[in-house]
């Protein structure tokens, strides 16, 4: 019953994670009651938003982009971290949650989401041959699985595991201070700190 234009964003914004027609409907309401500079301030930052940020080549961290040739965020071309630490996450918002510990100081790699069960279509879905390359070609001492406590990230944890056991890098998981079924970007900063100094 809607027109077309506003039909089209329901959609586009049902693609959204979480985000289902009765949320979406909610949005292109709000946008078409918006001061026409505002609905423009908000096309520039998306366009912004592909145009400025960059994906790290070697952790696929979003970042600034300074300059078009850049190629690497800040965590990965600063010579200060720990470049034999690798700590493997599912998403950017667990990264981010780690950095805010103050406590790790090596290297990150963000798989890109987890697998609830081992099938190859969906492990095609995670960056597992970026990682292997990325272990191939650097010389990483540990890689910390920093998989969220939930049924996906402990799959996930245990499927990399096997993998990780064949290069002989050790391999480390988050220490236990964290509950089962939680996720690593709503735990509290003391709580993952323990976590990482717990590690095994």
């Amino acid at each position: 019953m809607y027109p077309q234009p506003i039909k089209k964003l329901i959609e586009l914004f049902s693609k959204f994670p979480t985000v289902g027609p009765r949320s979406a409907g909610r949005f292109v309401f709000y946008l078409l009651n918006l001061p026409k500079e505002e609905t423009e301030e908000l096309m520039v930052a998306i366009k912004n938003l592909k145009q400025q940020t960059g994906i790290c080549k070697f952790c696929f961290n979003p970042f600034f982009k300074d300059a078009a040739e850049e190629q690497f965020c800040l965590i990965c071309n600063n010579k200060t971290r720990e470049r034999a630490l690798l700590c493997v996450v599912e998403k950017e918002s667990d990264l981010e949650a780690i950095e805010k510990t103050k406590t790790y100081r090596g290297l990150y790699f963000i798989l890109g989401g987890t697998v609830a069960q081992l099938k190859k279509k969906d492990l095609d879905g995670l960056r597992i041959k970026d990682l292997e390359e990325r272990l191939k070609t650097n010389k990483i001492e540990e890689v910390i699985l920093a998989t969220n406590l939930t049924t996906e990230g402990e799959t996930t944890a245990l499927y990399l595991e096997r993998l990780l056991k064949q290069t002989g890098i050790k391999t480390t998981r988050l220490g236990r201070g964290l509950p089962i079924g939680s996720e690593l970007e709503y735990a509290d900063e003391e709580t993952l700190r323990y976590a990482l100094e717990q590690r095994r």
